[in-house]
């Protein structure tokens, strides 16, 4: 992400019928739609489902282990490695994995071997839920003031969201208390080579979330859906906050409320913001208007600051010392919770 990610963009929302919109919103989503008493938030309604315990210390263990391999910048020796471990723990948590290669050109003519990496649970189950978020890291340090040609640890943006769902994976295979749903995580590729931070943004291509933009037109399963998605960007830094992406809202928004309320019932408002944030050009965008499942986007953005993803973003400075076992802990949680809602206990 860059500078061009970090714009409000309500000019650039993509066209959507919101009838659709609405008939989508009103089917799919059918947990916590009690109405709240008088005085009563509709936070304080929801019935928590029993879920198991989302463990931040692996969570973390999972990031430092991706930051250990190097960079993970397509065409290097690091991302293969990267690449080839997330395959590994997938199976060995029960997923069924599906690599998927292409070979997307960047905006300075480089051509990538880049592989989205699906993992498949309950591969049978019809109502499924997709949990995604981007492995690969920034090759520029263009935002920083030295080594701007270097690529970054990228342990916030990219390995963050990466450590949370590989430990929602190992959560769901561990626990006595298996969900019955489809869960599909997709680790998705060349999400953040995208332009530099001082370049005007292609009026013809889009360079970020290439990764996306291929599963989305390509899928890994003819006629694949899931009820909903939930996408993890820059989720462990110390003292995130998580408002509400304008696209997330425009696109899946009852979605959105219910977790964050899901969130506020577990405690943990103090990352989860109810206020709406502007919209970012995100994995979740091609999610929602070419595969047209719903997604939301749960990312750190910092509400009235110039510096909207941290200081530390596209910098050397996006290392282990700013991730947070607190921040990955109310995010992991959260999801955790959110699966088990959807599976039907406690509604």
């Amino acid at each position: 992400m860059n500078l061009f990610k970090k714009q409000t963009i309500q000019s650039r929302r993509f066209p959507y019928d919101r009838l659709v919109i609405l008939l989508l919103s009103l089917s799919i989503v059918v947990s916590c739609k009690q109405k709240p008493s008088s005085g009563e938030s509709e936070a304080e309604q929801i019935k928590l489902a029993n879920a198991p315990a989302f463990n931040a210390d692996s969570a973390y263990a999972f990031i430092d282990k991706q930051v250990q391999f190097g960079p993970r910048v397509p065409n290097t020796s690091s991302h293969v490695k990267g690449g080839d471990w997330l395959v590994k723990k997938l199976k060995e948590y029960g997923f069924e994995v599906i690599e998927q290669p292409f070979k997307p050109v960047t905006f300075d003519g480089k051509t990538l071997n880049a592989r989205n990496i699906i993992g498949t649970y309950n591969p049978s189950a019809t109502k499924r839920i997709l949990l995604a978020a981007h492995w690969d890291s920034r090759p520029f340090a263009d935002k920083d003031s030295v080594k701007k040609e270097q690529a970054i640890d990228g342990a916030n943006d990219g390995a963050s969201g990466v450590g949370v769902l590989l430990e929602v994976a190992r959560t769901i295979h561990t626990t006595q208390q298996k969900p019955t749903i489809g869960v599909d995580i997709i680790f998705f590729d060349a999400e953040d080579w995208g332009e530099k931070d001082d370049m005007q943004p292609s009026q013809e291509k889009v360079y970020w979330c290439l990764g996306s933009q291929y599963w989305a037109s390509n899928l890994h399963k003819p006629n694949y859906s899931a009820y909903f998605g939930i996408l993890l960007d820059m989720v462990g830094a110390k003292g995130a906050t998580f408002p509400k992406e304008a696209q997330s809202v425009q696109f899946a928004g009852n979605i959105n409320n219910q977790i964050w309320d899901i969130a506020e019932r577990l405690g943990y408002s103090q990352y989860f913001i109810k206020q709406e944030a502007g919209g970012i050009t995100d994995d979740h965008v091609y999610v929602n208007t070419v595969a047209k499942i719903p997604m939301v986007d749960i990312l750190h953005q910092e509400l009235n600051s110039n510096r909207t993803f941290g200081p530390f973003h596209h910098t050397h400075g996006d290392n282990m010392s700013i991730i947070d076992k607190n921040t990955l802990k109310a995010v992991g949680q959260t999801v955790v919770q959110v699966l088990y809602q959807e599976d039907g206990a406690g509604l």
